[in-house]
């Protein structure tokens, strides 16, 4: 891929630090119809995906950028039947690759493959410990084949990490989550309560949990902890964004130190960000990853702090939690440079409240994520 960048500014500022990790969202498509799911509503389609070829230059770039962990994601990446060259080009460019998988898809050969060409680990997703209600939530028969994938992934000696978003479908469930994750010997299980973007924020009101469901779970996760030994998993908990008052640092400050290679090549902040209006982001077919980083319109619009307005701009916490997200400011009050309404100091927090406090009433039913744009973009290219 030949790239022609435009020159830098005459006086440029000073560039940032560089990223160390990078998500590459390989595909759209997935086996799976999580409710829950983060991804855009209008997803790219496989014949707009970028090819091997181009993941390869990816892949070397970021080497030579610094990066050095990539997510191999998705949708569901095992759907590309040239992820294992992907992986080869990450490993050839020095960066540690894990794959976040369903487990849909994966056997002994396929994993044999991948390791082979450089995989170093693997993230497998599970919606509940009960089968069935994995199952449900997942939209598809698909318990069966995560236990045989978390399997095989221990026996190849790859380390194996258990994700499981948390809704209130299954935020009752994280001690049976826990046992589960020990009885599989993974070596770290995240929490992640939901964040509502794409099919998350179309579903939030069938999704979000009530102040006592997460009271409950967060003293069993405590109390996990206190059980745990020094070489057990390691047991984390992603903070709901609704209920504490605190806003999250937004991916550890927007253009900081990761970004988000979308599936057409789209480079963008934070995995998000698409749904912002006027961000222009820029592709990796057009622009080099360097150039996108220190220069694009995109990466510098809400870097640091001076775009930031009261109350963050004289905040204390300003450094840390990086005014908390832009897209979720966006989600709720339709301007992404107010401050996150998750902050009991942002004056749109009654927003956050109401939807708190409206959590228990009568819930709609989950709309189940959509295979893609059309049926045809789940096949295999």
């Amino acid at each position: 891929m030949t790239l022609t960048d435009p020159a830098a500014p005459a006086a440029p500022a000073p560039a940032p630090a560089r990223p160390w990790a990078l998500l590459a969202e390989l595909t759209h498509a997935c086996p799976l119809h999580c409710g829950y799911c983060s991804n855009p509503l209008e997803l790219t389609r496989r014949s707009h995906e970028l090819t091997a070829e181009q993941w390869t230059d990816v892949m070397g770039q970021a080497g030579e950028f610094g990066v050095v962990h990539t997510h191999l994601s998705g949708g569901e990446p095992l759907l590309r039947r040239d992820l294992e060259r992907i992986v080869a080009a990450a490993e050839a460019a020095g960066v540690y690759t894990q794959l976040v998988t369903s487990g849909v898809g994966l056997d002994g050969k396929r994993l044999s493959a991948l390791t082979a060409a450089g995989l170093r680990s693997v993230q497998l997703s599970v919606q509940h410990a009960d089968p069935r209600a994995s199952d449900r939530i997942a939209g598809r028969r698909s318990f069966g084949e995560k236990e045989r994938a978390a399997a095989l992934v221990r026996a190849a000696g790859l380390p194996l990490g258990l994700n499981v978003v948390l809704h209130h479908e299954n935020l009752d469930a994280v001690d049976a989550v826990v046992e589960l994750g020990l009885s599989w010997s993974v070596d770290r299980i995240e929490l992640a309560n939901a964040q509502f973007y794409g099919w998350g924020l179309l579903n939030r009101a069938a999704l979000l949990a009530t102040r006592d469901q997460l009271a409950r779970a967060r003293d069993a996760v405590e109390r996990w902890r206190e059980r745990l030994t020094p070489d057990g998993p390691e047991l984390v908990w992603v903070v709901p964004d609704y209920f504490d008052g605190v806003a999250k640092p937004c991916m550890g400050g927007w253009g900081a130190i990761s970004l988000t290679v979308a599936p057409d090549g789209t480079v963008l902040p934070c995995p998000a960000a698409a749904s912002l209006p006027d961000l222009d982001p820029p592709n990796i077919r057009d622009r080099s990853l360097a150039w996108i980083w220190d220069h694009s319109p995109a990466f510098s619009r809400y870097r640091g702090t001076d775009w930031m307005a009261d109350p963050c701009r004289t905040c204390s916490r300003r450094e840390e939690d990086h005014g908390g997200c832009r897209c979720q400011a966006y989600a709720l009050t339709g301007d992404a440079a107010r401050t996150d309404p998750a902050c009991r100091l942002s004056p749109d927090h009654g927003l956050v409240r109401a939807l708190a406090e409206d959590s228990a009433d009568e819930r709609p039913a989950v709309r189940q994520r959509a295979p893609g744009r059309p049926e045809k973009a789940r096949r295999l290219p």
